[in-house]
């Protein structure tokens, strides 16, 4: 072999092993992220030389370098660790929204510099943003939301130029807005529902007053209050005389003691009636349950996001003289008894084919949610192993049984309060809609989706079998989770009349509603999250149903038509997204269950319409 020869080869030799040492950096970075996280990353086949077949995985073969990790609704949990995505410094594309990471984001994420499109959204993510973040100078679309993210937001933000898309809702950003003059490409931004103060800048003049909801900003230009005059108060102060300031320091010390007095009164007060309010139900009965709910005590609801996140596994917790008869689940919450039930002070959520649905205040300052059973139809052997099996579910858009009693009068389910659900701000009196923005009612759609399909991956028969937007609570950030799941199979039949507009038309007992009716309600929840309206509701004088009603108006008059007017005319809507899943609801409620997709499917599908 000539010199000539032997120097091309070697330069080859080395090209080659420079281009899959980047790939197996890449591949040892992936495998790092899937150790540390816990999720469905751990289905990857790491006997693969190469990430580039993985799940949400995609290689570009020109530069055989990792470009998109795309992995939402994957069920991740964990802190992303360094030397991971940090790693990947050739990626595009990162996806990771809607799951339960948690921790500090990444510091150096700043390493992915060609990276385009960060979505992060619907995680846990606490903290500030950190410093690095501001060299991803190629970043065309950002979001944060759903988060609980800390801080002010920075002014560097004006470094990222290109930035077409930012949004930031729904977490605990303070201070003021930055004057963002720099970014004028940007066209979508959203910083609704954190606790920001000031005026907004003319440079975000332009968006809806939406985008800014949920704060103490002020501004005209955006349809917000106006902003009040700053008074100069120094300079005021320095105009009033000795008397005048003498007088205003005597009354502030008068005024700071009769506040004391009353203070003391009120407590005084309180303490009194709560220690003859506890002296009432010495010796309750079952037959006393909630059944007359008494005024409510407004206390500060505590965090079920981190209730559910410490929820490891279900181990069930054996009754005890305490509890007399109560059955727990899980270890993240302290026991209480039967006669804690019986007398706590309650108010009716709702009545519906499985029995009444209460909130009750205890008096550890907690709140629960008592499903009081009625029409039970199953053993006491049945009852308990059923209820031992839903207590063994987890999942993060489910949520969990907390613990449950049965008596011969008496079948009672205890879940963990949320402040809203799905029903009450789509229908509810009083409630705008302006919050429930595309983006939230998207990952709404793709939350309740995982859920169902984490129901229905446990077995052919498991499904949830009362699917319905008063089933689908939200947390303050318009996290979904699903409740109720299951327990049909514990009454007797009813009568399809008095069946709600979500069950599918072959469902003529809801003891047996298949996977496939589960599909078609969830359909239902999709149509209702686009239309606005309410299934269990006359859409018109014929009595045609939702599903019937969306089908007649878009072969009449076209798809825009059943749109939610609020949607389309206060947000920033992606018409493609909302006509693709318009179709997909319009496949979940055919009439025919074997033409509607699988529940695996219709979530993937779901993914594809949102990335």
């Amino acid at each position: 072999m000539s010199s000539s020869h032997f120097l091309s080869f070697l330069f080859l030799s080395l090209l080659i092993s420079g281009i899959f040492s980047d790939l197996n950096a890449d591949r040892a970075a992936l495998l790092h992220l899937s150790e540390t996280l816990r999720g469905r990353t751990l289905g990857w086949n790491t006997t693969n030389s190469t990430p580039c077949s993985w799940q949400g995985v995609t290689c570009d073969t020109t530069v055989n370098r990792v470009i998109e990790l795309r992995l939402p609704g994957y069920g991740l949990s964990g802190e992303m660790p360094l030397n991971s995505i940090g790693n990947l410094t050739e990626l595009r594309t990162l996806s990771l929204r809607s799951n339960s990471l948690s921790g500090l984001l990444p510091s150096d994420i700043g390493s992915c510099t060609e990276l385009r499109i960060l979505n992060l959204e619907n995680n846990n993510f606490s903290g500030s943003i950190p410093t690095t973040f501001f060299n991803l100078n190629n970043l065309l679309r950002v979001s944060f939301s759903g988060n609980r993210l800390s801080g002010e937001i920075s002014d560097a933000f004006n470094y990222l130029i290109r930035m077409r898309t930012l949004y930031l809702e729904n977490n605990n950003f303070s201070g003021s807005l930055p004057d963002l003059k720099n970014l004028s490409q940007l066209n979508e931004f959203n910083v609704s529902f954190n606790r920001l103060t000031g005026s907004v800048p003319s440079s975000l003049g332009k968006f809806l007053a939406s985008s800014f909801l949920g704060n103490s900003l002020c501004g005209s230009a955006v349809s917000l209050s106006p902003c009040p005059e700053n008074n100069n108060l120094a300079n005021q102060s320095d105009k009033l005389s000795g008397g005048a300031i003498a007088g205003i320091v005597i009354g502030s010390i008068i005024g700071f003691f009769i506040l004391l007095f009353v203070l003391f009164m009120l407590m005084r007060s309180i303490y009194r009636s709560k220690k003859s309010f506890r002296q009432v139900n010495v010796s309750p009965t079952p037959n006393q349950v909630l059944s007359s709910p008494h005024d409510s005590i407004v206390i500060e609801n505590h965090d079920i996001e981190n209730v559910f996140s410490e929820r490891k596994g279900s181990k069930r917790k054996v009754c005890d003289d305490r509890t007399k008869g109560m059955v727990f689940f899980g270890e993240s919450f302290e026991l209480f008894s039967l006669e804690d039930l019986l007398m706590a002070s309650a108010e009716v959520l709702g009545k519906g084919a499985t029995g009444t649905t209460y909130k009750a205040y205890l008096d550890r300052e907690v709140e629960v949610v008592v499903k009081r059973l009625r029409n039970v139809c199953v053993s006491e052997e049945e009852f308990r192993g059923k209820l031992d099996e839903l207590g063994g579910i987890s999942h993060g858009n489910l949520v969990p049984l907390r613990a449950y009693y049965y008596g011969r009068d008496e079948k009672l389910l205890v879940y963990d309060s949320m402040p809203t659900s799905l029903y009450a701000v789509l229908h509810g009196e009083g409630v705008s809609k302006e919050a429930l923005t595309w983006v939230i009612r998207s990952r709404i759609a793709l939350g309740v989706a995982t859920g169902i399909e984490y129901l229905h991956s446990l077995g052919p028969k498991v499904t949830h079998g009362n699917i319905k937007s008063s089933n689908i609570l939200l947390t303050h950030y318009y996290d979904a989770y699903l409740s109720e799941f299951g327990i049909t199979q514990l009454i007797s039949s009813t009568s399809n009349s008095k069946m709600t507009g979500y069950y599918a038309p072959e469902v003529t007992d809801i003891r047996n509603v298949s996977q496939k009716a589960d599909v078609y309600s969830f359909g239902t929840i999709l149509l209702e999250l686009l239309t606005g309206k309410n299934p269990s509701s006359v859409i018109n004088d014929e009595g045609i149903d939702l599903p019937k009603w969306v089908k007649c108006i878009v072969e009449e008059r076209g798809t825009t038509q059943v749109f939610d007017p609020e949607l389309i005319r206060f947000q920033n809507c992606d018409e493609e997204q909302m006509v693709s899943l318009l179709h997909l609801a319009i496949s979940c409620t055919s009439h025919h269950p074997e033409r509607r997709p699988p529940m695996d499917d219709t979530t993937r599908r779901i993914k594809e319409i949102f990335r």
